[in-house]
């Protein structure tokens, strides 16, 4: 009755637009208040969890993406991308996706992606006489590619929440990040047979030449944090820290890193991080309290006695994901479910790399549904569009995403082949 009563407290504040974080840590501590439970050992749950060394990582890889997003190096992508592609009909269509691939390898964020590359794919389409729906939809779905592809946040949560080796986790996340991204270029392909209005730009070898010096010494970034984890050279904390000292070396050499950019990128880490780890430390507390009350034990009990097959189950919990994600934030969910879902995994025989990849696929796909889509908002505010239009025009560039998490469900070997391949 006291588990009931914690829920619909959560589920009222949620709907009254509390924060996530406060949603969570009032009804919590109401509850341990209520049991009896010394409010010092919630205190110490809630700082254990943001005392984490592979956490560590978040905040760096956080100070990497908006070092990167501050110093232009997005602008840059986007005008090399540009020239390269100028005589290719659609070509601001898979210049969108192609910009984003590359700066994902920085960012590792949706939301951060979404508002760096947003404000100058989307004008530029804009004025080429793209539709203002096709424009949002690529634009905004080409951001979930962020996430996924390494050195993703969400991924690093997971493999600390989960145990599992954070390089492992990356690994197996690049095949699906780029089977995104090629499913996006086939959907502007197909989008764009359709309007013929749209035409082919015109290449200019001078332009082409004076964009490549913006790219290069960053696309060395990726080189350097991937080549050292998946090389055992060092720790995932470690080659954040040192994908920052890069980029800020970069920002200095292009002589785009200056005291007040800087100051702009730390305020803007420190925010995104402490939203974060306050998620992170008020859904450990409620963690806690759902594995006291045996929920953990209960749904594996009622997840074996509905399907033997693990198909099944992964199918069931990729829907639950989409329907978590379209109301709670991302970093929440995966508090809060990975160590339940863990032991059910387990049960089934299910990798759970493969449950991390398929976790993480499965909610970003909700960054873009009502009515919650954090990034469904950012795109319409950086593009002066209504909330609606950025949605109808990211649905038909949503089915490369589910077709991934269908791939993860049916073929999970297709996940786990790179890390074993790779010997992670």
């Amino acid at each position: 009755m006291t588990l009931a009563l914690l829920g619909i407290g959560i589920a009222l504040l949620l709907v009254l637009r509390v924060p996530v974080a406060f949603a969570f840590l009032g009804p919590s501590l109401v509850y341990m208040a209520v049991e009896g439970q010394s409010l010092g050992m919630a205190l110490r749950h809630v700082t254990n969890a943001a005392a984490s060394f592979p956490l560590l990582a978040v905040p760096l890889f956080v100070l990497l993406g908006t070092l990167a997003n501050h110093t232009g190096i997005a602008e840059k992508f986007f005008r090399f991308a540009l020239a390269a592609l100028a005589r290719i009909r659609g070509n601001l269509g898979y210049v969108a996706v192609g910009t984003s691939v590359a700066f994902s390898w920085m960012s590792g964020s949706a939301v951060a992606d979404a508002a760096a590359l947003g404000k100058v794919q989307i004008p530029a389409m804009l004025k080429a006489g793209y539709s203002r729906r096709f424009a949002t939809g690529v634009s905004a779905t080409s951001s979930l590619v962020a996430p996924v592809m390494p050195p993703s946040i969400p991924a690093v949560i997971y493999a600390g929440l989960a145990a599992v080796s954070t390089g492992a986790l990356f690994a197996a996340s690049v095949i699906p990040a780029l089977l995104m991204a090629l499913g996006l270029c086939i959907v502007v392909f197909v989008l764009v047979r359709r309007d013929r209005s749209i035409k082919a730009g015109t290449f200019d070898v001078t332009e082409l030449k004076a964009s490549i010096p913006g790219v290069l010494l960053p696309m060395l970034a990726p080189v350097i944090i991937l080549g050292g984890i998946l090389g055992g050279l060092f720790t995932p904390t470690e080659a954040a820290a040192i994908g920052v000292v890069w980029i800020a070396f970069v920002g200095l050499v292009q002589r785009s890193l200056t005291v007040k950019v800087a100051i702009a990128a730390i305020k803007d880490a420190v925010t995104t991080t402490a939203s974060i780890m306050l998620i992170v430390a008020s859904a450990s507390l409620l963690g806690y309290i759902l594995a006291k009350e045996r929920l953990p034990q209960l749904l594996t009990d009622a997840a074996l006695s509905v399907t033997s097959d693990p198909m099944v189950f992964l199918a069931l919990t990729a829907l639950m994901m989409l329907m978590l994600g379209t109301v709670i934030d991302a970093t929440a969910i995966l508090v809060l479910t990975v160590p339940i879902l863990l032991p059910i995994a387990a049960q089934f025989g299910i990798d759970p790399i493969v449950l991390g990849v398929l976790l993480i696929v499965s909610l970003m796909i909700g960054l873009l549904t009502p009515p919650v889509g954090t990034v469904l908002f950012v795109t319409a505010h950086v593009s002066h569009t209504r909330v609606g239009e950025v949605f109808r025009g990211s649905l038909p560039f949503l089915i490369p995403s589910v077709l991934i998490a269908i791939t993860a469900i049916v073929f999970p070997g297709t996940i786990a082949w790179l890390p074993t391949v790779l010997g992670l």
